[in-house]
């Protein structure tokens, strides 16, 4: 199989010991999360990286032993809107090429985000009292 254009990253998920032995994939270009899953018949499940909104780290014990780690991400897809990326080896590494990823392509398709519009407890002011607005 030849590489993607723009590739950035591809690896695969590992066993209890570290191991890559599966037929799971996943795929960071410069614009999709590319998830490609089989053997005789393979399966792609792609995600912009702008529409991707939020990604947490996890670090089990069991999978600190490997150099292993999970990444959690929550995207604005119809279809996919989480994805686990399960025992990846290095997580921190590829969580900072995801990281960067995601703002360049948020940037070239002019995408901003909007963190606290609607957040709870939301002050503009900064302070307990009501805001004035001249």
């Amino acid at each position: 199989m030849e590489p993607m254009k723009n590739q950035l990253w591809t690896d695969k998920p590992r066993n209890f010991f570290g191991l890559a032995i599966n037929f799971t994939r996943y795929i960071i270009t410069s614009e999709k999360f590319i998830t490609r899953k089989g053997f005789f018949n393979i399966h792609e499940d792609e995600i912009m990286l702008y529409r991707i909104t939020d990604k947490k780290l996890s670090l089990p014990l069991t999978q600190r032993i490997f150099k292993c780690g999970t990444i959690t991400m929550h995207a604005k897809d119809s279809d996919t809107p989480t994805k686990v990326l399960k025992s990846i080896r290095n997580p921190r590494a590829v969580l900072e090429i995801l990281d960067d990823a995601i703002q360049k392509s948020r940037q070239a398709n002019y995408v901003q985000g909007r963190d606290m519009v609607g957040a709870l407890n939301y002050d503009p002011c900064g302070d307990e009292d009501e805001c004035e607005f001249e």
